[in-house]
């Protein structure tokens, strides 16, 4: 752990001398793709030696490491203004352009990634010894995964003071807090519909993991755990997350959970608990309320998640909702809102939290009991 934590001290060094780099956030989304690259490269390494028939969607050029490349992978290899061009030129094109027409989900996880994320250092000598950094950690090592796993959180965690880019993490107490009340079972479909960094998820999983006894019920929970995040940056940490939790392939998808019709939502996509922090305060985009109906149409992101999230949730299902303060309360909207929750559901547990944890929210629990469906 030490170790760990000394080289990602190291990279943050680095990072601050950079003059492409501005306040938190940037530096996130920089070390974030590194990251997912170096990542997902490891996990490619682990893949070709178990399958013989895997094949890396990421052309040989562009991979971490591979005989015909050394732009990331070998200490000594390409720097300075070679470097720079080489990431802003070819790197980032190649990958934002991923072939996907197979429909191989890792390939466009690449793609959606690269597609949404930059480079903003402007020193090729610093991304070298950035690099060189991360080749210290081998990611297929598991002492060396679960450390970093650790302290991941720790960087995700510095979203907080980073200005509108705060909203996409919730506190490890809140995650594990829902999470164990909910206590999500194997075999039982679980969804956070705006997952952030995967906080949610990734606490499901570890609480899924205590209940594994067998490597089909360990599969069974990357088949169960799915997440919708419609931000670039946060998606990129979201999939890094779920990695370094042993989830091969993440079943995250980029785009906006409020983007289509309602009725879309038959029962083929209900689940069975939902974990979640929507965004609030926000002002819904594209005219996203016209998907809901009438009633409930609002510009309120808060109001139309509760609403998604109530339709989404099967029988019986049960839900870990952070709300902002003041919107189980109110008239128009809100009251048709709380209408439906009290004659609907099973409205369970409210909580408040202190200012000091977001700026003024309650904790909703409750479990869908719908007369009809």
């Amino acid at each position: 752990m030490s170790n760990i934590s000394s080289i990602l001290k190291s990279i943050q060094t680095i990072m601050w001398q950079d003059t492409g780099l501005n306040g938190d956030a940037q530096r996130i989304e920089q070390l974030g793709w590194m990251l997912f690259l170096k990542i997902f490269s490891d996990k490619d390494k682990e893949l070709e030696l178990l399958d013989d028939n895997y094949t890396s969607p990421i052309p040989d050029l562009f991979h971490w490491v591979k005989e015909k490349g050394n732009w990331a992978g070998y200490d000594e290899g390409m720097t300075g203004d070679e470097l720079l061009e080489f990431v802003d030129r070819q790197l980032f094109p190649a990958l934002r352009n991923i072939d996907v027409s197979v429909g191989n989900r890792r390939a466009l996880i690449v793609r959606e990634v690269f597609e949404g994320n930059n480079n903003y250092m402007k020193s090729g000598i610093n991304i070298r010894k950035v690099l060189n950094k991360l080749n210290e950690m081998d990611f297929n090592v598991a002492k060396d995964r679960h450390a970093f796993g650790e302290l991941y959180e720790s960087i995700l965690k510095g979203l907080q003071s980073a200005g509108k880019s705060g909203e996409f993490y919730t506190p490890r107490a809140i995650t594990s807090f829902i999470t164990e009340m909910i206590n999500p079972q194997l075999g039982e479909k679980i969804l956070d519909p705006a997952c952030g960094t995967g906080g949610y998820l990734t606490c499901a999983i570890e609480h899924l993991k205590l209940q594994a006894n067998s490597v089909e019920e360990r599969q069974s929970i990357a088949e169960n755990i799915m997440g919708w995040e419609y931000k670039p940056l946060p998606y990129l940490l979201a999939i890094t997350n779920l990695i370094l939790h042993d989830m091969e392939v993440p079943n995250i998808r980029f785009g906006d959970a409020l983007d289509q019709p309602l009725s879309n939502f038959t029962e083929k996509h209900r689940v069975n608990a939902i974990l979640a922090n929507p965004p609030f305060g926000g002002i819904v985009a594209n005219n996203n309320e016209n998907n809901f109906p009438q009633n409930f149409r609002t510009k309120e992101s808060a109001d139309l998640f509760l609403i998604l999230m109530i339709h989404l949730l099967k029988q019986g299902g049960r839900a870990g909702i952070v709300l902002p303060d003041g919107s189980l309360t109110g008239d128009g909207v809100k009251q048709r809102v709380r209408q439906k929750l009290l004659e609907e559901c099973n409205l369970h547990t409210i909580i408040r939290l202190p200012n000091s944890v977001f700026l003024c929210c309650d904790l909703f629990f409750g479990q869908i009991s719908y007369k009809l469906r």
